[in-house]
């Protein structure tokens, strides 16, 4: 829903508000990880009153989910709200999840008496859905929804697919050889990207809730699954382990550390109750789902349960075979593939699976990243 006026908008009004939103979406994407179960959110108040326009104050969704970006500005600009503009990266919530945190943000804005605002993307949320544009149309407030909707849709797809589908956006990143390779069944680990690029993903993994793997990544490399850049060490989301049959031991680092940084493991029903005991003694929360006809995880019925649980969005460094299993499953929404060093005579593992392969058709390449030697192309569903 845009103002009528806002297909008409001049060049110049056009260029500023893409400006100003790059800014709401850059502050949004900061606090990606730590926001769960709501959006992380970007806003930015402008005055534009004067022959240049003024950056008032600026807001992202707290850690928790609360207080939203939209609240922590307008506190922050207190009387210089008043005619000015907002700036948010999605459409500000009409009601209240909880009447223990007081005002929508709608009531808010609509009481601060911002002159303008610009959105980029709708909320399909309950709590909004459309509910508060409807009221700034009625209070005469100018709107323009819609600015950078593809880069706004792009911040808030945890938050959207979550809503519409009840499950986290999954995100999948995989590493291959410049053979295509991900790795060798017999030889040693396969060191496929350099320093940079490794930077990258322990980056991307703290915008994630949780980072996900499969048993047997566990069983092979004992990982942490941890964020290990300088600084960001507390940005370390839950770690999932999808095992059917409970083969995580629980002497795995996973395992042992699991009091520190949690630890969830998606197993099946007919999974042995005494190993759990074993993990749950250190920490570890064991989450039951139904098997598939194969006895492994029911992967749709196991993401539904991270949904419910309040995750938004999963990064999955599980390697070939469980990117093989979510994409026979139609649950890949983000791919990450990474072209490494060449592993000639040492890989015998195809990064990409017959059932990924073909659901890369139905997805769109929108970027790519040369990162020191490595290359990060980036695709993603329509």
């Amino acid at each position: 829903m845009s103002d009528p006026g806002a297909r008409s908008l001049p060049p110049d009004r056009i260029s500023r508000d893409e400006r100003f939103m790059r800014l709401a979406i850059a502050l949004g994407s900061r606090h990606l990880g730590l926001t769960w179960p709501n959006p992380s959110v970007g806003a930015v108040l402008v005055d534009e009153s004067g022959e240049a326009p003024v950056i008032v104050a600026q807001g992202i969704t707290q850690a928790g989910g609360r207080p939203h970006a939209e609240r922590i500005a307008l506190e922050a600009a207190g009387k210089r709200a008043r005619g000015a503009t907002l700036y948010v990266t999605l459409e500000p919530c009409a009601t209240r999840s909880s009447h223990t945190h007081g005002s929508s943000c709608t009531d808010l804005i609509v009481a601060a008496g911002i002159g303008r605002l610009v959105v980029s993307v709708a909320d399909p949320s309950p709590h909004a859905a459309g509910q508060g544009l409807e009221r700034f149309s009625l209070a005469g407030i100018p709107m323009n929804v819609g600015c950078l909707a593809e880069e706004g849709a792009r911040l808030h797809r945890g938050h959207i697919t979550r809503v519409t589908k009840g499950r986290p956006a999954v995100t999948v990143k995989l590493a291959r050889s410049t053979e295509g390779f991900a790795g060798s069944r017999d030889g040693p680990r396969l060191m496929l990207t350099g320093e940079i690029a490794n930077g990258k993903v322990h980056l991307m993994r703290a915008h994630g809730d949780a980072i996900m793997v499969g048993v047997g990544t566990v069983l092979t490399d004992d990982p942490l699954l941890n964020v290990r850049l300088p600084g960001l060490e507390n940005r370390s989301p839950v770690r999932i382990i999808i095992d059917s049959q409970l083969k995580t031991p629980p002497t795995a680092r996973v395992a042992t550390g699991a009091r520190e940084i949690p630890t969830w493991i998606l197993t099946t029903v007919e999974a042995s109750v005494e190993t759990e005991r074993a993990l749950t003694a250190q920490g570890v929360e064991v989450l039951r789902v139904s098997s598939d006809g194969g006895g492994r995880v029911f992967l749709p019925e196991a993401l539904q349960l991270l949904g419910m649980r309040g995750l938004t969005q999963v990064f999955c460094e599980g390697g070939p075979e469980l990117a093989d299993a979510l994409a026979g499953a139609d649950l890949i929404d983000d791919l990450v593939l990474i072209t490494g060093r060449s592993a000639r005579g040492l890989g015998d593992v195809p990064a990409l699976g017959l059932q990924l392969q073909d659901r890369m058709e139905h997805l769109a390449l929108w970027a790519e990243e040369q990162i020191g030697p490595d290359l990060f192309m980036f695709w993603e569903r329509p």
